[in-house]
């Protein structure tokens, strides 16, 4: 297969299989990032979905999700952004849920989801700046719609759900050819003994979502949801931390103030978006604090009040891809009312983070298993 580019448009590649193709393309020209994108995705949401016994969606951004989550109840925060109806079908609450965990990294996505396509999620994709899309399957008129997307461009892979993943996997490093074993260790409910249906489902999507990450990575989830992924940050706590902050805006785009936010007369959606996401996470531009003050007045949130309203998140579970190395990294999570943090455990610093948790009150799991990618 001819690629439209490799990473860089000045970067020439093709793309071959390795016995049963993954996918097979049915719209567009794809570029080497859109096939990581896809590949890593599907993974991501067809291991999840195995797991969890329903539909499972991911939003990509360069090989990793920035949002990923299992079909579930879909908020009022959510249907304002983008109304879909009273009951959105489980392929689309699920993307809906996977695209709210950050939007502003979701904008130009690849998205992925676990069943087949159908026409109200074709509808939905029609009005959202998205890159294309992998499923398994496409319900009868869903690929017409979709091919009117970019101008005729937009991607449409299916994904061929029988095809089996390489035992090892290669990767050729300068003049080296590195052959590894394909990570297919399970992530199952034996890492997870004694945990309730909701916090066990929580925490395997989770940690699916880390293992389908760039390391070092931190995701934080709630109610079958991804709310905040961190990844490739080089040190752990950089991580934890990103992923604290992007959990908070999460949260703080529910926030009375936050929600009202409509910007200038003939804001476009995303705008809107980013203009709460400002907010949210505290940190708008001059122009965006200008626009937030001349919207908001006396009810713009004080710091007080965004302390508040924080103390009210709870039910978090973090899970880390690696040994935490350190007891800041629990002393942050506490921050968005983490219950539950689990790690492959093995840090010098084992007894130290062991009783950070217990002064937290959060619930510390060791799994012995390791996720990392690169």
């Amino acid at each position: 297969m001819q690629l439209r580019y490799g990473l860089n448009p000045h970067q020439q590649a093709t793309a071959a299989p390795i016995g049963r193709p993954p996918f097979r393309m049915i719209n567009g020209e794809p570029s080497m990032i859109n096939l990581l994108d896809a590949d890593n995705g599907w993974q991501l949401v067809s291991e999840a979905s195995r797991r969890l016994g329903r539909p499972v969606a991911a939003s990509i951004k360069h090989v990793a999700p920035a949002g990923a989550a299992a079909a579930g109840p879909v908020d009022d925060v959510i249907m304002d952004n983008w109304p879909v109806g009273d009951a959105p079908t489980p392929v689309l609450a699920a993307y809906l849920r996977a695209r709210d965990a950050d939007p502003r990294s979701s904008y130009g996505d690849l998205v992925a989801v676990s069943d087949p396509v159908d026409l109200e999620l074709a509808r939905f994709l029609g009005g959202v700046i998205s890159d294309g899309i992998v499923a398994p399957g496409y319900q009868p008129g869903t690929v017409e719609l979709l091919r009117r997307k970019k101008r005729g461009t937009f991607l449409i892979m299916e994904a061929d759900s029988e095809a089996a993943i390489p035992a090892e996997e290669l990767r050729q490093v300068g003049g080296l050819m590195i052959t590894q074993q394909t990570d297919h260790d399970g992530i199952g409910p034996e890492l997870l003994p004694h945990l309730e249906a909701d916090d066990r489902d929580t925490a395997l999507l989770a940690m699916i979502t880390a293992r389908h990450t760039p390391s070092n990575t931190v995701v934080a989830a709630r109610d079958g949801a991804a709310i905040g992924v961190a990844a490739g940050q080089q040190s752990r706590v950089d991580c934890t931390r990103l992923a604290v902050g992007k959990a908070s805006a999460w949260w703080f785009r529910r926030h009375p103030a936050t929600r009202s936010i409509t910007g200038p007369p003939g804001t476009r959606r995303q705008d809107r978006l980013s203009l709460q996401l400002a907010l949210a996470a505290g940190d708008p531009t001059p122009l965006e604090a200008r626009q937030l003050h001349a919207e908001l007045g006396d009810r713009l949130p004080m710091t007080a009040d965004r302390a508040a309203w924080l103390a009210r998140l709870d039910r978090v579970i973090m899970v880390h891809d690696g040994a935490i190395p350190f007891r800041d990294n629990v002393d942050h999570a506490a921050r968005i009312g983490t219950t539950m943090i689990i790690e492959p455990g093995g840090s010098t610093a084992a007894d130290t983070v062991e009783q950070a948790c217990t002064e937290h009150g959060i619930t510390l799991i060791r799994t012995g298993r390791r996720l990392f990618l690169h």
